[in-house]
């Protein structure tokens, strides 16, 4: 069972016909996730009052940076930032945002910036308005464009994010100590991948030795939890992780597997493989000894499998 996260989505993404050309954006990455998440969509250049289709904007500026519509000279920077402000302010508990690549508003770092005069070749990439203002506020949400998520390892750890964070709302919402306790138990062989001093940190969180009332030991795990999650793996740590597993099964293996898994474990520390290698012939395991406190940990199984389609496999992969 997984929670279902809350994700802010720009609304040209699959949803409406609402892009500057009138037009709606494939998004595959996107589409995938409909019967598995909440989406709440934004469309910041028609929600400060500008129709679609319209006249394209632009970003402006060496130094102060401004959004403007060349054709007609309007500068749409004041109203951008409000409109951001307010609908951020408005939002409920979210997980994450996925906002289209490139735009003046959404984009998230690709967005073209052009010089003074409005014209000629973009001098700069910087985030849109609206991009930066969600980066701003919400500096630990995981936040990707759609364009950045068609790499299999950036989108595995995007979902794996915003089904982490949904599932700790859960937790919040129920307010029992058992119940954070349990799921910080599911999740102690991924933060292991990060780094024991940051399993350690949590992990004294959730003892809890000033026995302080539940709602603000959640408040602490909450401020410190997805800061944690985005720190990127650490292969010692990773290693140390999957031998952790693996003394689960072992006993079930046959020399020739174990020995098989162990190289397969240091040809991950060498960087030769990812770390989805050691982790399939792990999970191939859990099902076939039905151990099942590994297939409760989230390193295995951190979101629906549904997510990942057939002909991923092993595309746009990186060896983390």
């Amino acid at each position: 069972m997984f929670a279902r996260p809350r994700v802010v989505v720009s609304r040209c993404l699959e949803f409406a016909h609402c892009r500057y050309d009138g037009s709606v954006i494939s998004a595959p990455e996107v589409r995938t996730m409909e019967g598995e998440a909440e989406f709440v969509t934004v469309c910041p250049e028609m929600g400060m009052g500008l129709p679609s289709p319209c006249q394209p904007l632009r970003l402006v500026g060496e130094r102060e940076l401004r959004l403007v519509q060349p054709s007609t000279g309007n500068d749409y920077t004041s109203s951008m930032r409000e409109f951001a402000h307010g609908f951020l302010r408005s939002l409920p508990p979210v997980d994450g945002f996925i906002l289209k690549n490139r735009s003046p508003s959404c984009g998230i770092a690709d967005s073209k910036v052009y010089g003074a005069t409005e014209k000629g070749a973009a001098i700069a990439r910087q985030a849109g308005l609206f991009g930066r203002a969600v980066r701003e506020r919400f500096p630990d949400l995981p936040t990707e464009d759609e364009g950045r998520l068609t790499n299999r390892a950036l989108r595995e750890a995007f979902l794996t994010s915003v089904f982490a964070l949904a599932s700790l709302r859960e937790v919040e919402a129920e307010e029992r100590m058992r119940n954070l306790v349990a799921f910080h138990a599911r999740y102690k062989l991924l933060l292991m991948t990060l780094g024991q001093t940051r399993l350690r940190e949590l992990g004294r969180i959730v003892a809890n030795p000033d026995h302080l009332p539940v709602s603000e030991v959640l408040c602490l795990y909450r401020a410190t939890f997805p800061s944690v999650l985005r720190r990127p793996v650490r292969r010692p740590s990773a290693a140390n992780a999957l031998l952790h597993a693996f003394g689960y099964v072992t006993d079930g293996l046959s020399s020739g597997e174990r020995a098989y898994f162990l190289e397969t474990v240091a040809e991950y520390q060498a960087g030769h493989v990812p770390l989805a290698a050691p982790v399939g012939v792990l999970r191939a395991w859990i099902v076939r000894f039905g151990v099942s406190y590994l297939a409760d940990q989230r390193l295995f199984f951190p979101f629906p499998p549904s997510l990942l389609s057939p002909e991923d496999s092993g595309h746009g992969r990186e060896l983390t």
